[in-house]
């Protein structure tokens, strides 16, 4: 997977996390209920970093190189959420 960091302002996760977390085998890939986030063909990724950080990310694809636009960790029910659809897998 090929990344362009061109519109990610590195705040508190490095580039390496954030690609790490859409590496993640149970990383999950979601399309927007809201079409502020529809109409601009973005979309959402909970994954984990290999040390396990939970990570939220919004991003935008052309199928072959991956746009993050931001990233931060994820919250308690993002988590929480990223958990029980992962254990789904197993």
């Amino acid at each position: 997977m090929e990344f362009d960091w061109t519109l990610y302002k590195a705040e508190t996760l490095s580039a390496e996390e954030i690609a790490e977390s859409f590496e993640d085998p149970f990383s999950l890939r979601l399309m927007p209920d809201s079409n502020r986030f529809a109409s601009q063909n973005r979309f959402f990724s909970l994954g984990a970093s290999a040390e396990g950080k939970g990570i939220f990310a919004v991003y935008t694809s052309t199928g072959k190189v991956v746009r993050v636009v931001m990233a931060r960790l994820m919250t308690e029910e993002e988590a929480y959420f990223y958990e029980r659809k992962s254990q789904e897998y197993t």
